[in-house]
């Protein structure tokens, strides 16, 4: 376990998932020990990948209620139980592209391990990040290095740009001549992201923040309303037909409640 700034960075031993890991899988993390009571497991990014120890993978995350706390307290050898590579993992060109890169706060971990890949393939990674204050900017030293450019805001002001990601995005898409931008973060943003995108006609993958208790697609709680190739709305399982989408499926206007038009929605037959 480390400290990055405002954020707990822990790597655990985990030879299985860090050998079918793709950039954009995920994994759950039980929480609490043996006789907690809490169930539910707790779903992260993975940040990095690397073969120490025969293959060991990174989670970044900060602490926001007993769950997290407990695991923020983990030191070397403790034993943790978790599932992965879950979810499917994002899209690669199949040619050299310009490919812009968008993370808010700790959202923006999962960017790296995309942003490798995509150098694998000669493609040009461009990086904008952001977050409230300086402290909760993600790896704004490790983009500056790695990528062509890394433009950085702050709603505060304390380092790059005072504004959120979305305030920048389109001079940094004209700016670099962007093929295609891939986004994390939560829901608002990941939504200004792809209304910029559409402006410029140019595709846009999102990773989605939503809550999921199981990970494995049987609880139903990570439902999120997207429209498929037939323009069906359906309430569609984030946590195994994604985390990652095309954002113009992506229905921002309704998550967290089920359109009357969607597939199976009260109404919905009558819609069509």
């Amino acid at each position: 376990m480390r400290r990055v700034d405002a954020y707990h960075a822990l790597t655990v031993v985990a030879p299985g998932i860090a050998d079918r890991f793709r950039p954009g899988h995920f994994v759950t993390v039980a929480v609490g020990g043996p006789r907690t009571s809490t169930l539910t497991r707790r779903a992260f990014a993975v940040h990095d990948v690397k073969p120490d120890y025969g293959g060991t993978v990174e989670l970044v995350f900060t602490v926001r209620g007993a769950g997290t706390a407990w695991l923020a307290d983990r030191r070397a050898r403790d034993p943790l139980d978790l599932i992965g590579p879950l979810g499917r993992p994002f899209p690669l060109p199949r040619d050299p592209a310009t490919c812009l890169l968008v993370g808010s706060e700790y959202g923006a971990a999962a960017l790296f391990a995309l942003a490798d890949a995509l150098q694998q393939r000669n493609c040009r990674v461009d990086f904008v990040l952001g977050a409230a204050s300086s402290d909760r900017v993600f790896g704004a030293l490790r983009a500056r290095r790695m990528a062509e450019t890394a433009t950085l805001t702050t709603r505060d002001g304390s380092l790059g740009v005072r504004g959120s990601v979305v305030d920048v995005l389109p001079g940094v898409i004209a700016d670099t001549h962007a093929d295609v931008v891939y986004a994390c973060g939560p829901m608002a943003t990941l939504s200004g992201v792809t209304a910029v995108c559409a402006e410029f006609d140019i595709p846009v993958q999102v990773s989605v923040e939503e809550l999921m208790a199981c990970g494995i697609g049987l609880c139903m709680t990570c439902t999120v309303p997207v429209i498929g190739d037939d323009g069906v709305t359906r309430m569609t399982r984030a946590c195994v037909d994604g985390p990652v989408f095309r954002g113009e499926r992506v229905r921002f206007d309704d998550v967290g409640t089920i359109p009357f038009d969607a597939h199976g929605a009260p109404g919905g037959d009558r819609a069509r």
